[in-house]
C-alpha cells in the first residue's frame, strides 16, 4: 500500500483539539482566602474550580497543560512528516513519518494480535535449563524490556569521567517492594493478579492454567520484592555504590551466571561492575533455584506480554491501562491515539523529533533570557554560600570551588543524536519500537569504559521539565519548559522569577542537597565536607524532615519527609535564591518595581512560583506518589518553601490578617 494511502486511514489531528494556552493569571487567584492561611488556593483556588481533572488524566496542572500544549504541536510536526514520509530526500521527516503511520495504523494492529511478539516469545519457549536464563535476559534488555534486574551504563560515580556499568534491582511490575508485601496494598494485589490471569488467557492460555500462571509470577515477583530496597533507601549514594571487580564476581551473584549475561551484552571485558544492592542479587541467585524452567518461562513471558502491550492491539492496550492507570492511579479514559504516539516517538526518538520541534517553536531571545537568569541566580548563590553562618571556612571554600564548575544547558543540545541507522517502516509498529530500544541500548553500553561525553542530554527538548546531574555538575532546561506559565518573556520579571527563577534555583540547589551535598567539583562521590559542618546540615535537614512529614494530604496519609528530603531542600533553596536575585533586580532597576494588577513585585514572585504548581491530583494517584515519588504533592510545593521563607508575611501584611503562618523559617542555602 502506498504511503499516500496508509496516511488517508489515519485520522488527523483536529485544530478543535489545540488546547488551552498555559499563562499566569491574577484571575486564578481566590482572593475570599487569606493568602498567609492557606496560600495554594489563595494562588490557584478559581484555577482549580475552572480547570477539572480532564478523563483521560489521573491529575491536572501547569505541568500537564504545558505538556498537551506542546504534545498538539509535536502531533502536528509528525502529521506533516508522515504526509512527507515517502520524500527520502528528507531522511529525518521519512523516518518519523513511517514511525507514526505504524503507531496510527489501528486497523492493521488489531489485524496482527500477537504476532509481533511470536518471535521474542518462541525464543523463551526454546529453553533447553535454567542456565539459558541469563542469555535470554540479555536479548530482552537489548530489546528494552525489563526482566529480573536494571542494567545502566552512565558516569562512574567515583570517577566521572569515566561510563562505568551499573546493575540494579528491578523485575516488578508493581511500583516497588511495600506493594507486594504492605496491608495497605492487598486490594491492589488481588487486582494485580486478576489483571496477570486476564493478560494470558488473552494471549491465548485457558483460563485455570492463567490462574495457576498469574499466582506463580506474583510469587516470583514478591520474593524479589522482599530483596528490594525501599525507595528512601535507594536515595542514599554511598549505601547504592558497591564496586565490584570482575574477578570477584561469582561472589555477588553466585548461580545467576553474570558472565554470560555480560558476554552476551558485549560488557565482559569491564575491570569491574557497580552493584546497587547486593542483597538483591543474592535474593535472585535463591529464587533461581526456587522456581522450575517452565515457571521462569511464564515469569518471562509476563515481562514480554507487559512490556508490549502498549503497543498491540486495542484489546490487550484496553487491559493493560484498566490495571496501570484506572485502578493504579484512577484515570478513567485513554488518552486519545495521537497523544499516546507522540509520548512513545519522543521517548524512542526524542531528539529527531526534538530537532524539529526546536527548529520550529524556541527562539533564541528565551535561550538568551535564560542564561541572564542563570547568571543572576548564580552571583546569588555564590554570597550565600560565603555567608553561610553554619558553614566553616575549610567547606565554603571546597563548596564555591565545586560551584566555580558548575555549568548550565539551556534548549537543546549541540549535537543531536543521529538515528539514520535505525530501520523505520510504516507497518511494524513494535519491530520500529524494539529497533529504537535496540538502537538505544547499543548506543550506551558501546561506550561503557570510555571517556564520558559531557554534551549529551539525559532529556529530550521538548520535554516539560528540568534535572540537575550530580556527576556532571550541571543543570539542564529542555526548551519545552521554557514557555508560559514557566517562563514567559511577555511577563514581568517577578513572575518569571518566582516560576523559572525558582526552578533554576531549585536545581542548583539539588547540587547541596543531602544527596547531591556528596559529590565533588569533578562529580565524584567522596566526603569533602568537615564532621561539624557535615552534622550542622543535617541537623537543618532534620528540620525540613518533620516539617513535611507532619503533613497530612490524606486522611491517615502523610507525606514522606525522609523519601522528599532532596526535592524538598532545592524548593526552600530555589524559592530563597531566586526571591533574593529579583530584590538585587529591582534595586539595579528601579523603575521595574511597580505594582501590576494591585499586587507588589514581591507578591507577584510568590504567585508566580504557587501558580506553577496548579495541580488537582486524584486520590488514587496521590497514594502512588507518596509511596513512590521523591518529589511531595505539588499543593505542597506551591506552600511550604513560600511560609517558610523569612519575608512571606511581611510581602502579603496588606492582604491578611494574619501575622505568621503556623510554620518556622528554614534556611539551608
Amino acid at each position: 500500500m502506498k504511503t499516500e494511502d496508509l496516511f488517508e486511514r489515519i485520522k488527523p489531528i483536529s485544530d478543535d483539539e489545540r488546547p488551552e494556552k498555559p499563562v499566569f493569571s491574577t484571575s486564578f487567584l481566590d482572593k475570599s482566602v487569606d493568602p498567609i492561611d492557606d496560600f495554594f488556593t489563595y494562588s490557584c483556588g478559581k484555577w482549580v474550580d475552572t480547570h477539572p481533572i480532564p478523563e483521560d488524566k489521573f491529575m491536572w496542572g501547569a505541568t500537564w497543560e504545558l505538556i498537551e500544549w506542546n504534545r498538539f504541536i509535536l502531533g502536528k510536526i509528525l502529521e506533516e512528516c508522515a504526509k512527507k514520509s515517502c520524500h527520502e530526500d528528507k531522511a529525518l521527516e521519512a523516518q518519523l513519518g513511517k514511525y507514526y503511520i505504524s503507531a496510527m495504523d489501528l486497523k492493521l494492529i488489531n489485524s496482527l494480535r500477537f504476532k509481533p511478539l511470536e518471535e521474542i516469545l518462541y525464543k523463551i519457549n526454546e529453553m533447553k535449563d535454567k542456565e539459558d536464563i541469563p542469555e535470554i535476559i540479555a536479548f530482552l534488555h537489548r530489546s528494552g524490556i525489563r526482566a529480573l534486574f536494571r542494567l545502566e551504563v552512565d558516569n562512574d560515580e567515583k570517577q566521572s569521567n569515566k561510563y562505568a556499568v551499573y546493575l540494579n534491582q528491578g523485575g516488578l511490575a508493581l511500583p516497588n517492594r511495600d506493594y507486594y508485601l504492605e496491608d495497605n496494598f492487598k486490594q491492589i494485589r488481588i487486582e494485580y493478579k486478576a489483571h496477570l490471569k486476564k493478560m494470558f488467557e488473552l494471549n491465548g492460555v485457558e483460563k485455570e492454567k492463567a490462574e495457576k500462571i498469574s499466582e506463580t509470577v506474583m510469587n516470583i515477583e514478591t520474593e524479589m520484592a522482599r530483596a528490594s530496597r525501599r525507595p528512601v533507601e535507594l536515595r542514599d549514594p554511598e549505601r547504592n555504590y558497591n564496586r565490584v571487580e570482575m574477578k570477584d564476581a561469582d561472589k555477588i551473584f553466585g548461580n545467576i551466571n553474570m558472565r554470560r549475561y555480560l558476554r552476551d551484552t558485549e560488557l565482559d571485558k569491564m575491570d569491574y561492575l557497580i552493584v546497587g544492592q547486593p542483597e538483591f542479587f543474592k535474593g535472585l541467585s535463591l529464587l533461581k533455584e526456587q522456581y522450575s524452567l517452565e515457571e521462569w518461562k511464564e515469569y518471562l513471558t509476563w515481562k514480554v506480554l507487559h512490556f508490549a502491550a502498549p503497543y498491540l492491539h486495542e484489546e490487550v492496550e484496553k487491559e493493560d491501562f484498566d490495571f496501570f492507570r484506572k485502578k493504579l492511579l484512577g484515570q478513567n479514559e485513554m488518552e486519545k491515539r495521537w497523544k499516546k504516539v507522540v509520548f512513545i516517538v519522543d521517548e524512542t526518538m526524542g531528539e529527531a523529533l526534538g530537532k524539529l520541534y526546536v527548529d520550529r517553536e524556541f527562539g533564541e531571545e528565551s535561550r538568551k533570557r535564560m542564561h541572564d537568569m542563570v547568571e543572576d541566580l548564580r552571583e546569588v548563590f555564590v554570597e550565600r554560600i560565603k555567608s553561610l553562618p553554619w558553614m566553616g571556612e575549610q567547606t565554603k571554600e571546597k563548596a564555591l570551588e565545586k560551584f566555580s564548575k558548575f555549568r548550565a544547558k539551556i534548549g537543546y543540545p549541540s549535537k543531536f543524536i543521529d538515528y539514520s541507522s535505525i530501520k523505520i517502516t510504516n507497518d511494524d509498529f513494535l519491530g520500529n519500537v524494539l529497533r529504537c530500544n535496540q538502537f538505544e541500548f547499543n548506543r550506551k553500553t558501546s561506550r561503557a569504559g570510555k571517556d564520558v561525553d559531557r554534551e549529551l542530554w539525559g532529556m529530550t527538548p521538548p520535554t516539560v521539565n528540568a534535572y540537575f546531574s550530580p556527576t556532571d555538575n550541571e543543570i539542564v532546561f529542555p526548551a519545552g519548559i521554557l514557555q508560559p506559565p514557566f517562563f514567559d518573556p511577555d511577563m514581568d520579571d517577578a513572575v518569571n522569577y518566582g516560576a523559572t527563577g525558582g526552578t533554576i534555583a531549585h536545581e542548583i540547589s539539588h547540587g547541596f542537597d543531602d544527596e547531591g551535598r556528596k559529590f565533588d567539583l569533578d562529580g565524584n562521590l567522596k566526603e569533602w565536607w568537615s564532621e561539624d559542618d557535615d552534622r550542622a546540615f543535617m541537623d537543618r535537614a532534620k528540620e525540613v524532615v518533620d516539617i513535611y512529614s507532619s503533613l497530612e494530604v490524606l486522611p491517615g496519609l502523610k507525606v514522606n519527609g525522609e523519601l522528599t528530603l532532596g526535592e524538598n531542600i532545592a524548593d526552600l533553596g530555589g524559592v530563597s535564591i531566586a526571591f533574593e536575585a529579583l530584590q538585587r533586580r529591582l534595586s539595579k532597576n528601579p523603575e521595574m518595581r511597580k505594582n501590576i494588577d494591585g499586587l507588589t513585585p514581591e507578591q507577584r514572585f510568590f504567585l508566580g512560583w504557587a501558580q506553577s504548581w496548579r495541580e488537582s491530583v486524584k486520590e488514587d494517584a496521590l497514594r502512588y506518589q507518596i509511596s513512590n515519588d521523591p518529589h511531595s504533592p505539588a499543593k505542597i510545593r506551591a506552600e511550604i518553601p513560600a511560609k517558610v521563607h523569612e519575608d512571606f508575611e511581611n510581602v502579603f501584611s496588606n492582604l491578611s490578617s494574619k501575622k505568621n503562618s503556623r510554620f518556622r523559617k528554614i534556611k539551608i542555602w
